[in-house]
């Protein structure tokens, strides 16, 4: 069993702590400050909380006991062997945290990134045993999606890409592993494909945002749990799918930068649920309902997984 640390506690950082301690392994959570553990703390207790109402999770406290917070780099990570490191996705950042924590693990001590899209390469590059890093890019929210992309970089031996693997499957995950580094990985790249289409077709008023939107969530995204990209293809016909791509791709939307619309967006401080308004307008009541919602669709897929 590998002794984890995971470091930062935001969305995705707490997140991955449950989703450690929700197999009974112990987990230690590390953040800069008190507020921000006491934060942690309350965020991890609400989510499990709605696990044990969803019938996901029999005793919350079980799982809370696994987790332990410090807010002392070298004592938290003392005696692991795999560190999470989910800071904000700022290079400069991530080497200064990677240096230090080069001075206080052992050399075979994994030190894996949960970055969106950076390089491991990238993220290597300035340390001494740049064999032993690794991308676990875990999806929001961690302790729900399956999914963790492993991403090995140029340095990175064959034998930390399976340790890695096992223990991601360990903490009954789906772990797949990409063999060459691309910047998004596989889920990010196919996911803004599709938002660059949605930017475009909304700036050239094709439709409402909302029909942008429940032209996913009402077609193909009901069918893409069960089947992807590719085996959607296999059962629609790959000679109609051939027929499409050749008269419709010349059509998609090639932008190379965010839309107009977006780019205006963020420039006023629109930056969605964070700020109150995106593309849609959201109340506190609003955001919570959709994330409830999205988090009890979650939980189901996942006790039909069980059954």
């Amino acid at each position: 069993m590998e002794q984890v640390a995971v470091i930062g506690t935001g969305t995705m950082g707490h997140s991955i702590a449950i989703a450690v301690a929700w197999t009974k392994q112990p987990v230690v959570l590390y953040g800069l400050s008190e507020q921000e553990l006491h934060q942690a703390r309350q965020e991890i207790t609400e989510k499990v909380a709605r696990m044990v109402e969803e019938g996901l999770l029999d005793d919350a406290a079980i799982l809370l006991n696994c987790i332990q917070y410090s807010q002392d780099l070298q004592q938290a990570v003392e005696g692991t062997s795999l560190i999470v490191e989910a800071i904000p996705e700022q290079l400069p950042l991530k080497h200064a945290l990677y240096k230090e924590l080069e001075q206080l693990v052992a050399r075979e001590t994994i030190i894996a990134s949960n970055t969106s899209g950076l390089m491991p390469s990238d993220l290597a590059a300035r340390s001494r045993y740049p064999e032993r890093f690794i991308v676990t890019h875990f999806w929001n929210p961690a302790h729900l999606i399956p999914l963790v992309e492993i991403v090995p970089g140029k340095e990175t031996t064959e034998a930390v890409v399976q340790r890695t693997k096992a223990w991601i499957e360990a903490i009954h995950k789906q772990a797949i592993i990409v063999r060459k580094e691309v910047p998004g990985f596989i889920g990010n790249r196919l996911q803004f494909a599709l938002f660059r289409e949605a930017q475009a077709l909304y700036d050239a008023g094709v439709a409402t945002k909302e029909d942008i939107d429940a032209a996913v969530t009402s077609s193909i995204g009901r069918r893409l749990p069960v089947t992807g990209p590719l085996m959607s293809a296999d059962f629609g016909g790959l000679d109609v799918f051939k027929a499409i791509s050749d008269y419709l791709f010349d059509d998609l939307a090639t932008l190379q930068q965010a839309s107009e619309r977006l780019n205006q967006l963020v420039a006023n401080g629109h930056v969605g649920v964070r700020s109150g308004q995106g593309y849609y307008t959201w109340s506190r009541q609003q955001r919570t309902y959709i994330e409830a919602t999205r988090e009890r669709l979650l939980m189901r897929f996942l006790r039909e997984e069980k059954l």
